[in-house]
Order: C-alpha cells, then structure tokens, then sequence
C-alpha cells in the first residue's frame, strides 16, 4: 500500500528511527507465497505510479519524476483475513525468513529504480507510524493482480 505524504516517520523505544519529507510512505506486505518476480514488479510499479501533481495540478508525475523520498515499513497485517469472526487471521502472511529476505529485496530494488535510498522500519519491530496523507492519496498495490 502505497500513501502521498507531505511528511513521515517510524520511531522504535519512543526514538526518531526514519523520517521522510514529500513522497511515499510504503507499508509492504509479503503473502506466502510471493517472490522475488512480485518484488520486481511492485518495486517497479511503485517507482512508476502517477499520483504526484504536475504543473497543471493534475496527478501525472510519479515519485521519481519528483525527486520524492521513500518510506518503506514492513507490515504483515494487511494479510490479514477477516472472513470469519472478529479476530483477524494472518495466515496468508509470509513466514518470517521468506518475509524478511523479500522485504529487504524490494528496498533495495526500488532504491536501485529511484537511484537514492529507500528509508525502513525495522522488521518485525514494534514501530510507531506517523504521517500526513497528501490528499489524502492511497493505492494497493496487489502483484496477484498484474495479470
């Protein structure tokens, strides 16, 4: 899922970790199952998504166009399923080593497309999220839906 911001942050122990000023605010979500051809895509199509204004105020330029910065934070609960009763089940997510290897895949990977570096959480961390949605501006992004 990606966010327009004018600003974000992940802070850890109540700490400043990551911060970012006007660009995308990226929380990844790795389902069993994905792999390194679903990292390439979406690193690519993230890179490339028009949602930024042009001179004329309409949304046609994509973060690489305008030098915006990157935050990416790792985040399994948006495999969450909600079918049947009112706890949420994470089955659909990632185990942690296929998890962990395919979300460092994608920061380096849209770091190498945007040629600067993609700012992180730590996986796995309790982190603290703050950001100011430019838009407010959200897309989902699924590589099970390229095809």
């Amino acid at each position: 899922m990606i966010q327009r911001v004018s600003e974000a942050s992940v802070a850890i122990d109540g700490k400043l970790f990551s911060r970012i000023g006007r660009g995308l605010m990226i929380l990844v979500g790795i389902a069993e199952g994905d792999t390194q051809a679903d990292v390439d895509w979406i690193a690519a199509k993230t890179a490339s998504m028009r949602i930024f204004a042009d001179e004329n105020g309409v949304m046609n330029r994509s973060v690489m166009e305008t030098d915006g910065d990157t935050l990416a934070v790792s985040q399994f609960t948006l495999m969450a399923s909600t079918r049947k009763g009112n706890r949420p089940s994470y089955i659909r997510a990632a185990g942690h080593e296929l998890a962990t290897d395919l979300y460092d895949s994608y920061c380096e990977k849209l770091s190498a497309i945007l040629g600067k570096e993609v700012k992180k959480g730590v996986f796995g961390a309790d982190m603290q999220v703050a950001l100011i949605n430019d838009g407010p501006v959200t897309i989902i992004i699924d590589s099970r839906l390229r095809e």
